[in-house]
């Protein structure tokens, strides 16, 4: 899409706030499945945070205080996008509704993104994350 001048025009919904880098989504899947935002995550979290548990949301949160750093390069944004589309989308192996596994497969995608991305994840993205936490768990 462009504008009158022949500059590109982005619709909101094409990019997510937190880089301007294009949303995360399953489109090939589901046509209706809406884009990464920061509200979204931040709603998903605080959904799930006491049912999903302290483990599952602290590595969320060191993904996503991660993707704010400069130094994270993109590549390793859009591996941090994909990891917390799939923490937020409905699209689950296992459906965060089954008692006791419904989070498994989430804390296995963001444990498998911290893993490779750990350099991205420094002491103050740890402490931003545990502010966070000791916000939502006390």
């Amino acid at each position: 899409m462009h504008d009158h001048s022949g500059n590109p025009q982005h619709p909101a919904s094409d990019t997510t706030p937190l880089t301007g880098l294009p949303a995360v989504g399953v489109a090939a899947q589901a046509e209706s499945v809406e884009p990464v935002t920061e509200d979204s995550l931040w709603q998903k979290i605080t959904r799930a945070a006491k049912r999903a548990g302290r483990e599952v949301v602290e590595k969320a949160l060191w993904l996503h205080y991660a993707a704010q750093r400069p130094e994270t390069p993109a590549w390793a944004r859009t591996m941090i996008y994909g990891a917390l589309a799939y923490f937020i989308l409905p699209v689950d192996m296992i459906p965060d509704v089954v008692p006791l596994a419904g989070y498994t497969d989430d804390l296995g995608v963001l444990a498998a993104a911290v893993a490779t991305l750990a350099v991205y994840i420094n002491q103050d993205v740890k402490d931003q994350a545990a502010r966070k936490l000791q916000d939502w768990f006390g």
